[in-house]
């Protein structure tokens, strides 16, 4: 089992280099399974395994037991206000409530465990690429806002947050985390902005007003 999956990883490596070498272009097709495994004489199930890879990489698209093509390179945005509202289509992916933890309960300033609401937003591109994920909590009624702040990092992608970008587990991405802010300065809400560092820029200004 090593040896196929160093082999498939091989492989999508070998593509790699082949599409950068202008072999493929964007929007190309690449062999089917068969004619590429034949080619390189292994298992079509490894050339799946290295498609598979690659189009989590987002080097290529396209659906399972379909054909596959050179992905066009993702485009690249600046985020600059980090409260601004998503001018694409969105999707709520995930509403279930959460009990805060001790990083959340000192976001919001609330007791460890207490209930949470909670909403995981994925903003899609144009093209229906996901280009950022948004985890908001918040307790109650969701209230409106007049200020908030934002401290931008970086996260190592966990499964899920992987998997929704089209990216690999463990491959580093922009974390912003924002809160949103009462008159009086108190939290309101806390999110989490996740950011893919090949789709975007991050140029936050200060702490701004609403």
């Amino acid at each position: 089992m090593p040896e196929k999956r160093a082999r498939h990883r091989r492989i999508a490596a070998d593509i790699r280099r082949r599409i950068a070498a202008g072999e493929w272009r964007p929007g190309d097709p690449l062999p089917s399974r068969a004619e590429l495994a034949a080619e390189l004489g292994v298992n079509p199930q490894t050339v799946r395994l290295a498609y598979v890879l690659l189009r989590r990489a987002g080097v290529l698209e396209g659906e399972e037991r379909r054909a596959v093509y050179v992905a066009h390179p993702p485009v690249m945005r600046t985020l600059t206000d980090a409260d601004a509202d998503w001018p694409f289509f969105s999707e709520a992916t995930d509403t279930s409530p959460r009990r805060a933890t001790e990083e959340l309960a000192e976001r919001l300033d609330v007791p460890v465990g207490a209930t949470l609401r909670h909403e995981t937003v994925e903003c899609l591109d144009p093209g229906g690429r996901s280009a950022m994920l948004v985890t908001t909590w918040w307790r109650g009624e969701r209230q409106p806002h007049v200020s908030f702040t934002a401290e931008l990092g970086v996260v190592s992608l966990g499964r899920g947050h992987a998997h929704a970008l089209g990216l690999l587990v463990d491959a580093l991405a922009f974390r912003v985390v924002r809160t949103r802010l009462d008159a009086q300065g108190r939290p309101l809400e806390t999110a989490d902005l996740i950011l893919p560092m090949d789709r975007w820029l991050v140029r936050l200004a200060p702490t701004a007003q609403r």
